[in-house]
């Protein structure tokens, strides 16, 4: 259940931010006029990475100063340590994709008394957090499963690589993704435990492999999914580092003619493996849109000069959509040149 905080609570949160967030052991806040905030990821990979120029060129027009922090390894201690790292250092707003929203939303609703919180691309929903920004996680699985009945007409068994399920993205991602190939109503609160038996009339959900955030990982659970599996017709990607690691290892075992792959995000092996048609496609996100609306939305609230302005920069549902989209051979390259031409390339 998403919930929109009140006005009051708004006002009394950006009130609070501005007077006491934190620390600055570094003295920066007192040599810069400017409102200072943090962006804070789930990881260190290239989706962040095009994130970054989005903070950037926020940063630049909205006049704010950002510290950026990616975990190197990924871990929900690593991100823990950052956040405190950050508040400790005297940021006044703060956006973050939770490592672990459930285990982590006391951590959360601290942040939120001291500064202003966001998420971005992944959700805290029962979090004090006052916005998400980033697609809706379930209806983007569900337009990869639509990608999977394209690319495999007569249907069979497939296998799912999804980084964690303990992150709202993943378990988002993975249900609709099972749901659209099962034929099932729209329900983004169902979840289909790991071994559970999915059948539908002609596509089967055959095994899901959660890979943690590493590509070393995502290969062994590739090559283990051919192994123990050698009728498998499908294998999808659900975390940006996971398709071009499985399309090595298909492509490795001499499969690409009989197991179809489809992947998530725009990572440049998954968008050459489209072009190429090795790939079937990919739905992709938006991650310059997160990092350049988290800024933007941070510097608005923070500069807002009364209760009623704050309030109507925030939407009612508490989330500020970003649509995702379906890429395929003949759609993928006037996509990659846009985002080459945001990243400078």
């Amino acid at each position: 259940m998403i919930r929109r905080t009140s006005s009051v609570c708004v006002f009394s949160l950006l009130v609070g931010a501005v007077a006491s967030c934190g620390g600055d052991p570094e003295g920066a806040a007192s040599r810069s006029s400017k409102p200072r905030v943090a962006f804070v990821t789930n990881c260190a990979v290239d989706f962040w990475t095009i994130a970054k120029a989005g903070v950037e060129a926020a940063a630049t027009e909205f006049g704010v100063d950002v510290l950026v922090r990616m975990p190197p390894n990924g871990t929900a201690e690593e991100q823990t340590r950052q956040l405190e790292d950050v508040v400790a250092a005297g940021v006044q707003g703060v956006a973050v994709t939770p490592k672990d929203p459930d285990n982590m939303t006391g951590l959360l609703d601290r942040i939120a008394e001291r500064c202003v919180l966001i998420t971005h691309d992944s959700d805290a929903p029962n979090s004090k957090r006052l916005c998400y920004i980033g697609v809706d996680n379930y209806d983007a699985g569900r337009m990869v499963g639509q990608l999977v009945k394209e690319a495999m007409p007569d249907g069979g068994p497939i296998a799912i690589l999804v980084g964690t399920l303990d992150q709202e993205n993943g378990r988002g991602r993975r249900q609709g993704l099972i749901d659209e190939l099962l034929g099932r109503s729209h329900d983004s609160s169902r979840f289909d435990l790991i071994d559970a038996t999915l059948n539908g009339d002609k596509w089967e959900i055959r095994a899901t492999y959660t890979t943690q955030m590493e590509a070393s990982k995502a290969k062994a659970c590739a090559q283990d999914c051919l192994t123990k599996h050698p009728d498998i017709k499908g294998m999808v990607g659900l975390f940006a580092y996971e398709p071009p690691v499985i399309l090595d290892v298909v492509r490795s075992a001499g499969r690409l003619a009989d197991v179809a792959i489809v992947g998530f995000d725009e990572n440049d092996e998954t968008l050459k493996g489209v072009l190429a048609g090795e790939i079937h496609g990919t739905v992709v996100q938006n991650p310059y849109a997160y990092g350049y609306e988290s800024i933007k939305l941070l510097a608005q609230l923070l500069a807002a000069e009364d209760q009623a302005a704050r309030s109507a920069l925030l939407p009612e549902s508490g989330t500020l959509a970003v649509a995702p989209r379906q890429l395929r051979k003949d759609t993928v390259q006037a996509f990659w040149d846009d985002l080459n031409a945001k990243l400078g390339k």
